[in-house]
């Protein structure tokens, strides 16, 4: 029996979802260019800040210098008792500079004794009459210090004079949070308004790329040049004389495709007419004769010939017809797809009887909007297909529905399958897998992609039941 009816045995299809992440040459490079500088900038304000502390420090030595010999020439005699500090009559600079709590003075003999002032700078005295400068630490603050031998009234004394508020220690202290850290937040602050500028700025550009890599590879239609950046519109004019071009070849060759196969149409009509007769009264000749036995058998191969060179001048005109881009212009209809399954299954099941195949339907309600002659030529291919290779004595079977809320069509065998290196070729034009058995012209599942992406869709092949035979599917949009 070559006619089944089974229920609804639903399948889920798994389907990967790839994450695309993209970030731009041409941003990062503006981004780069323009922070750049900001960072530069920033290097150099803090090295301007050093040089304006050491140029104020320079000056700060200057005046502790200068302070040394009035400090000598305010000592005015010894004390009144051996052992006291010297008398001093302190010059108003003199008096002036001690008053500030981040200075002090030391007055010491030849051994480096303090005799009046702070003892913690007493030290030895210099080497030679010449200021020596040098920082030293003390209590938590660095001190910039001048020592130098002076001739006061008590003889030879070493005089120190010692600043705390010198500006290259503040500096040192103070880089971070006066200079480094603010411009580190200008930089930041810059970084972003920087990147949400080139996001903005770079946004048409984007939304270009993002149209481009959206395109289906068989759109030639043109893109609107004003829509992009002036910098980019000579791009895109190229571009759409591009595709103007490959579109203006393409349609050449599908109008001579087209017509070639329309005019091959009637005169291999004529053809095959004639042969099938001639084949008819061949076969119902007397098969005792060697001759008419030979003459038969040409006749069978002359009639196979003119019926694949038919089927190649139809499958030709519908390939030509079932253009994605000349659909597009072509309104679309509501298709019942349990019907179109059912008329497929009437149309194929003397084939299926032949080879004694189990043709089968399981068909839900489902409608799609859609061309129905297209539709048509698609199921009919992949039943043909199946029923053509699937080895007598199998099954065949077709199935529409909706699956993930999504109406469906499918023919399911348990023929020989196609490997899954071949799956991606076998919708090419022409092409037919090698060692394949039986006749074709690598054409039918060809017209059935085209037919698919003229729906906005395409073919899903899978192993069948089992992991033997092909399953075909093709999934509407919703």
């Amino acid at each position: 029996m070559a006619l089944r009816f089974i229920g609804t045995h639903p399948r889920r299809a798994t389907r990967g979802a790839d994450a695309l992440g993209m970030t731009s040459g041409l941003r990062r490079r503006l981004l780069v260019m323009l922070i750049s500088p900001l960072i530069l900038l920033a290097l150099l304000n803090a090295w301007f800040d050093y040089r304006s502390a050491d140029n104020v420090a320079a000056q700060q030595d200057q005046r502790l210098l200068a302070l040394v010999p009035l400090l000598a020439d305010s000592v005015i005699g010894e004390g009144a008792e051996p052992g006291d500090a010297p008398i001093l009559l302190l010059a108003p600079a003199v008096e002036e500079f001690v008053k500030g709590s981040d200075h002090a003075y030391v007055i010491s003999d030849a051994d480096g004794k303090a005799l009046r002032g702070d003892p913690w700078l007493a030290a030895l005295p210099p080497t030679t009459t010449e200021p020596e400068f040098h920082s030293e630490e003390n209590l938590g603050v660095t001190w910039r210090i001048v020592r130098q031998r002076q001739q006061t009234v008590l003889g030879e004394v070493t005089v120190a004079l010692a600043d705390g508020s010198d500006p290259r220690q503040q500096w040192a202290r103070s880089i971070l949070i006066k200079v480094l850290l603010p411009n580190l937040v200008l930089v930041a602050a810059a970084a972003f308004a920087v990147r949400w500028a080139v996001e903005r700025a770079l946004k048409p550009l984007l939304d270009l790329r993002e149209a481009v890599e959206r395109r289906s590879p068989r759109d030639l239609t043109s893109i609107d040049a004003g829509a992009s950046p002036e910098e980019v519109r000579p791009l895109v004019n190229s571009l759409n004389r591009l595709f103007g071009l490959v579109n203006v070849q393409a349609e050449s060759q599908r109008r001579f495709i087209a017509d070639a196969a329309h005019q091959l149409r009637t005169p291999l009509a004529g053809l095959q007419a004639q042969v099938e007769a001639w084949a008819q009264a061949a076969n119902a000749a007397s098969p005792g004769d060697g001759t008419v036995r030979l003459r038969t058998e040409q006749v069978n191969k002359l009639r196979g010939a003119t019926r694949r060179t038919s089927q190649l001048a139809n499958q030709l005109l519908a390939l030509s017809r079932a253009d994605a881009r000349t659909m597009q212009a072509q309104p679309m209809q509501r298709v019942d797809l349990k019907d179109l399954c059912e008329a497929m299954l009437e149309q194929h099941l003397d084939a299926a009887t032949a080879k004694r195949i189990d043709l089968g339907l399981d068909a839900q309600p489902a409608q799609v909007m859609g061309h129905e002659w297209l539709l048509r030529e698609l199921l009919g291919n992949l039943v043909d297909n199946a029923v053509k290779y699937t080895p007598q004595g199998g099954t065949v079977t077709i199935r529409c529905g909706h699956r993930e809320g999504r109406a469906f069509v499918e023919v399911e065998d348990d023929g020989p399958g196609v490997a899954p290196a071949e799956r991606p070729r076998v919708l090419e034009r022409f092409y037919r897998v090698k060692g394949t058995q039986g006749e074709g012209n690598g054409l039918g599942l060809a017209i059935a992609e085209e037919i698919a992406q003229a729906h906005h869709s395409h073919l899903e092949m899978q192993p069948a039941a089992g992991g033997r035979g092909l399953k075909v599917s093709l999934a509407f949009a919703g």
